[in-house]
């Protein structure tokens, strides 16, 4: 084509005319330029430019010179109608302002400022304004030094304001215990969001977190609420009587998503860390309030390494939909939202777990005597059995009973059974059934239509483990690692998941081998033990790293056909899983049952439940994850989840397979508002995309489903 037009030109160049073809270009962009729209001031002086030019364009051109001066009067009277275009490219209002007391700057909508004393932050707009605390003496720890921003001897703020919105840049310098540290803070007011990058410049080693900006100032009054996805969710008055503290990474059970919020008069904050695999939450709230929810900004082996981001949203009509709503929203626009609809087109195995039941199956579980859950009163009960073959004629009792189809989740499979010897648990327990009885379980779930699913586990490595090594551990910055009794297996430490994915490639390629029919697994802990780092001398491993080995030990799954699932729920594995074992309410003084952490609201799923299978326990009074006093049941109901299997008598048999029918109906359907309908929060409704909607009354235990 290229070729074509010069060749053209060329002959057009050596013509009787050579500046004839160029001057009808030129006269092609003339008449473009009349696109051009001016306001009504200025179009007598347009008209006039153009037919000048036009005239201009008319008179012969003799040479290469005349032909430049009929291009450059050409891109001057094209500059003139830009310049006075009815519609030019624009920047958003910015105003940025040095006050008596600090800083300011406003896109318009919302309004900053920076305190130069305490360094507190106010944040506004027209509906509510939302002080920040002021810092502190340990805003800045290191091992071997803390300090605060406002001990820095240099300050340099400066406007910055980037063509989207307003804000301020600040440069903290000169801080007595560590001089050589500098501090960046960069403030964006985008509409009604502000976003603040955190970055150090040099990274000096020893860091251990960073603790600002401080958390909201908020009243212990009942209507000033915090809401906080610990666990599934909750909300926490300003005067809930009982305190809840916690200090931990995202991805935790303190906090299975990476934000938070507050309600306060009808308006709202959402704060939301763009930034999570390194950072986590501090809450404090003491009996009788207030609640204290700030971000922390861990070091990534001992240096901060990359800016760290939050985002904090206003919301002139908040409730905790809208906030946990808004989180969705990013969770979208950052591509990590991955629906069941599309993980069953990936994988069309998924299909068969819809709106089944969940059945737990154990087979083994043997308590060495180092285990601190050994018991010792009563000894025989630290070893458990039920063979494969008493585990399927169970499993026929069910179908008997009336349920049809379920997912089946065994334990307990392993050489020296339950949570031992991991992460080299085969070959399959001797005592058990071995190789051939596990088979024939396998088997048994075919033919009933059940789908066959075991735990495993690739992050507690027993020092029972065949292939135990130190260096393929997890290890801090000072040489010491995690140890505990705790589980069946007894000593233990962490395994570097950088050696998990080759682990889940042998052991699942044994399965195959001996004809085991594995459609589907269950990876403990990952879920729900935060995102580790390693120091071990050659092999050093970030908490990012960790994020990317655990997926991959679920990609490798997935691509072999499984249906994979962990623990709990947690944001950063949602893309990726299938089910979670969990996703309940936080309860105290225990998780295994007690009173409810706050006023339970069903966070997770406002923002994942069509993205992730989440079964609940079926009880009518408390349990794992419900607080005492509710029924599981209704919880499952109002959640649209998978029950598990709790009984074969036809009530319960009834009550099951009625929960997995809804669960099957609202499977692929987004949860799309959770209300109170009352003042005693025991009567709640959430309604779904399809239009279904759930009724459910704590106090009497009665419920209603309206299908559209």
């Amino acid at each position: 084509m290229v070729t074509t037009w010069l060749l053209i030109l060329g002959c057009v160049i050596g013509a009787a005319d050579p500046f004839s073809f160029r001057i009808e270009t030129l006269r092609f962009h003339l008449d473009r330029l009349n696109a051009i729209e001016v306001s009504t001031e200025f179009q007598v002086e347009k008209d006039g430019r153009l037919q000048a030019l036009r005239d201009l364009l008319n008179q012969p051109v003799q040479n290469e010179a005349e032909l430049e001066e009929r291009y450059n009067a050409l891109d001057a009277a094209r500059s003139w109608l830009l310049e006075h275009a009815v519609e030019r490219p624009s920047r958003a209002e910015a105003v940025f302002r040095e006050l008596d007391t600090g800083w300011m700057a406003t896109n318009g909508v919302l309004r900053l400022e920076l305190n130069r004393n305490d360094f507190s932050l106010t944040l506004s707009d027209n509906t509510a304004a939302w002080r920040f605390l002021p810092g502190e003496d340990r805003d800045v720890v290191f091992q071997d030094a803390a300090f605060g921003l406002q001990s820095a001897n240099k300050i340099e703020v400066t406007a910055f304001h980037p063509g989207y919105g307003a804000g301020m840049q600040v440069h903290l310098t000169e801080f007595p215990p560590k001089p050589d540290f500098s501090l960046w803070l960069t403030f964006q007011l985008v509409g009604s969001e502000m976003v603040m990058d955190l970055a150090v410049q040099p990274d000096l080693s020893g860091l251990q977190y960073i603790d600002w900006p401080k958390a909201i100032q908020t009243d212990n009054q009942p209507a000033e609420i915090a809401v906080i996805p610990r666990m599934q969710g909750m909300l926490l008055p300003g005067n809930w009587e009982h305190p809840l503290n916690a200090e931990e990474l995202f991805n935790s059970r303190s906090f299975y998503m990476p934000w938070w919020g507050h309600l306060r008069g009808g308006s709202g904050i959402l704060a939301i860390v763009e930034t999570p695999d390194d950072a986590g939450g501090v809450y404090r709230h003491p009996a009788g309030g207030p609640t204290r929810v700030a971000p922390r900004w861990y070091a990534s082996l001992g240096t901060l390494r990359y800016a760290r981001t939050i985002r904090y949203v206003l919301q002139p009509e908040a409730t905790h939909v809208s906030l946990a709503k808004r989180y969705r929203r990013a969770v979208i626009e950052r591509g990590d939202f991955v629906s069941l609809k599309e993980k069953a087109v990936r994988n069309p195995a998924l299909n068969e777990v819809i709106g089944r039941p969940v059945i737990h199956h154990g087979s083994l579980y043997h308590f060495v005597a180092q285990s601190s859950l050994f018991n010792k009163k009563i000894i025989e009960a630290n070893h458990q059995l039920q063979t494969f073959d008493q585990l399927a004629d169970i499993l026929r009792e069910y179908k008997k009973a009336g349920i049809d189809s379920a997912y089946v989740h065994l334990d307990g499979w392993g050489f020296y059974g339950y949570d031992s010897g991991h992460p080299d648990p085969l070959p399959v327990g001797f005592e058990q059934g071995g190789w051939a009885g596990l088979r024939r379980y396998a088997d048994t779930c075919r033919e009933l239509g059940y789908f066959f699913a075991i735990h495993d586990n690739y992050r507690d490595f027993y020092l029972n483990a065949l292939s135990y090594d130190d260096r393929m551990t997890v290890t801090r910055l000072d040489g010491s690692r995690e140890e505990h009794s705790t589980w069946c297996g007894g000593p233990q430490t962490i395994l570097n998941p950088r050696f998990a994915p080759e682990y889940v490639r042998r052991n699942h390629d044994l399965f195959a081998q001996h004809g085991i029919s594995v459609r589907g697994t269950y990876i403990d802990v990952f879920s729900v033990v935060p995102l580790e780092e390693s120091a071990v001398p050659g092999m050093p491993l970030t908490r990012s790293d960790c994020a990317r080995y655990r997926r991959q030990c679920f990609e490798i799954l997935r691509a072999r056909g499984y249906v994979v699932s962990s623990e709990e729920g947690t944001d950063y594995l949602a893309p990726v899983l299938d089910l979670v074992h969990h996703a309940p309410y936080a309860t105290y003084p225990r998780i295994g049952g007690g009173d409810a952490c706050g006023i339970p609201v069903p966070l997770f799923n406002l923002v994942y439940h069509d993205a992730l299978l989440i079964p609940w326990e079926m009880g009518n009074d408390g349990g794992w994850g419900i607080p005492k006093g509710d029924s599981g049941q209704l919880h499952c109901l109002l959640n649209a989840g998978l029950p598990y299997v709790y009984g074969v008598d036809p009530e319960a048999v009834k009550r099951v397979n009625e929960a997995a029918d809804l669960a099957r109906h609202c499977a692929f359907s987004e949860m799309v508002s959770h209300e109170f309908l009352g003042n005693d929060y025991r009567k709640q409704r959430t309604v779904f995309s399809d239009g279904t909607e759930v009724t459910v009354n704590f106090s009497d235990g009665t419920y209603t489903i309206h299908y559209p």
